[in-house]
Formats: structure tokens, sequence, C-alpha cells
């Protein structure tokens, strides 16, 4: 087999947007250019790696295969790149993130504050919701993903780094606000806004009021704790959020915390990697740094909460 690193790197752009035309603008190369590379590509390996339909390119089967190998080699060039950076004692690099969007509230500041601490890293950051960050790690996308727990059944590596305490929120003239001690039955007289099924946040709140049978008159379905807010806020009923959530909320007072027996619901962010991925010296790095800094920022997200 016969072939260069940049027919790789044109053949990846072109499968990545299926477009030559896209791909000869992200590469600053002209179309014809970005059609040589990929036909001298075709004929070194002797197979088509498209199918033209109309004006639209798709992806043979052999093309298909030839993209998977194509995105490993470049992930392995990257990190070879890094390793060897680090050993002639360059402290930069690239950081690909991806955070569950309740997570984002205070992974912005983690890299931040690590950014300032190593100033010549660069970083990417993706916010999703767990189904897709559950299907970028089975696709080795991302360096690091932080989220709650995930299936035991995948070969992941998750260490636990920072509670992720839920709370009731209400509007500030809410009857229940300002009240204490407020028990789990009284919440079922109550209309609450809650996360889409699925999500980790209704699969927490699921588990916690089948655990002490109390059923809840979930009202609206939310697909981003943003909308939860807004929707408490509004008065269209009572919200469950994490705590990282409602740092503005509670400053502004347009939320309150309700204080209820037996919450916060406790649960747990989760630092999550591919089982056997090499972690390039950045993502390395962030993973210490994540361990060093975590209990700062729930101690100060907690106190604000108390205090409000």
């Amino acid at each position: 087999m016969n072939l260069t690193f940049r027919q790789l790197e044109v053949f990846e752009a072109v499968a990545r947007l299926l477009s030559y035309t896209q791909a000869s603008k992200v590469l600053h190369l002209s179309q014809p250019a970005v059609s040589m590379q990929i036909k001298q590509l075709e004929n070194n390996l002797g197979v088509n790696l498209f199918d033209q339909v109309g004006k639209k390119i798709y992806l043979t089967e052999s093309g298909r295969e030839m993209f998977h190998y194509s995105r490993v080699i470049s992930q392995q060039l990257d990190e070879a790149e890094e390793v060897l950076e680090q050993l002639k004692g360059v402290q930069r690099g690239r950081l690909i993130i991806s955070v569950a969007s309740t997570a984002n509230y205070f992974a912005t500041r983690l890299l931040a504050t690590f950014s300032r601490k190593y100033d010549q890293t660069t970083f990417s950051l993706d916010v999703n919701n767990r189904e897709t960050l559950l299907q970028q790690l089975a696709d080795n996308e991302p360096d690091l993903v932080i989220m709650g727990k995930p299936p035991d059944d995948q070969d992941l590596i998750a260490e636990d780094f920072m509670e992720n305490p839920l709370v009731v929120i209400a509007s500030p003239d809410h009857m229940l606000a300002g009240k204490q001690n407020i028990s789990l039955a009284e919440l079922q007289s109550e209309i609450f806004v809650v996360r889409e099924k699925g999500s980790g946040t209704w699969g927490a709140m699921q588990r916690f009021f089948d655990e002490h049978d109390i059923e809840l008159n979930t009202g609206m379905e939310m697909t981003s704790n943003e909308a939860i807010k807004q929707a408490v806020e509004a008065g269209l009923g009572l919200g469950i959020v994490s705590i990282h959530t409602l740092s503005l909320e509670l400053e502004t007072k347009r939320l309150v915390v309700l204080d209820i027996q037996s919450f916060p619901i406790l649960r747990h962010w989760y630092l999550v990697y591919r089982q056997g991925k090499r972690l390039s010296p950045v993502a390395e790095a962030f993973r210490r740094f994540v361990f060093d800094e975590d209990q700062v920022l729930l101690r100060q997200d907690v106190m604000r909460a108390s205090e409000l």
C-alpha cells in the first residue's frame, strides 16, 4: 500500500464533510487539488472511496473503513506530536473535552483556571446530552468527558471526582419558599418541571422518589436546565436541578432552594475516557488538575446556596 499522510489528511476532510468544496476551504487548497489527492489515493488503494449521486457524494463501504483508520492514524500522530513536545520540555497541547450540559456550568471555570496555569495549551469544549456523550466515547472522539456515572457494561474508565447535589427549586413567591423541613409527602400535591426521560437528572430523581414511595406530578419535561429554571421562575411549578446550575439565579434572588427532607439527592460527576486509551500529556495534566480543583468549586457553590 503506497499512500501519503497528505492524502489521508485530504481524504479525512472530504469524508467528514462529504464535500470537495468544503474540504478545499478547510485545507486551503483548490478543489482540483483535493480531487487529485483523492484520485491518487483511490488508485493506490485500488478501490473507490466515494460514490457520487447527482451533486452529492457518499462514502462507499471501503470509504467508511478507510475513514475509520484515517481518524485513528490522525489521533495517533497528534498524540505522538504532543508526547515528543513534552519530552522537549514544551508545555503545550490541545485538549478535546466533552461535557454534559449541566456540567458546563462549572467545566468552563475549570478550563479557564487550567488555561491560566498551562497558558500554552488550547482546548475544544463540546456540550451535549448523555446519549451523545456515550456515542462520542464509543467513537473515541474526545480526550475526556465530564458526565454522570456511565453504564457499567461499556469499556470505560470512570473516575468519581466531585459531588453533584440535586436540589428542589421554586420561585421566591411560592407558598413553600422559606418553609423549614418540608416533608416529601407535601411534594405530591405540587407540579414539577423536570428533565427529559433518559437524562441523568431524570433517572436520579425517579430512583429517589421510587425508593421513598412518592409519586410526583410531572407536568412538563424540558431538555435543558435553563428551560427548567425559566419555567420555575415563571411560576409553572417546582424543579429539580444541580446546585451547580444556580449561582446566578440565587445571587439575583430569582429562585430559591427549598428545605426538603432527605434532600439534596447526592449524585457524582465522573471524568470518563475509553479503557486502554493513552491520554495525551495535556489530557493527563487536566485529569490531575481536576482532582486538585474540584472541591474548591463545590464548596463555592454550596456556600453560596446556603447563604442565599
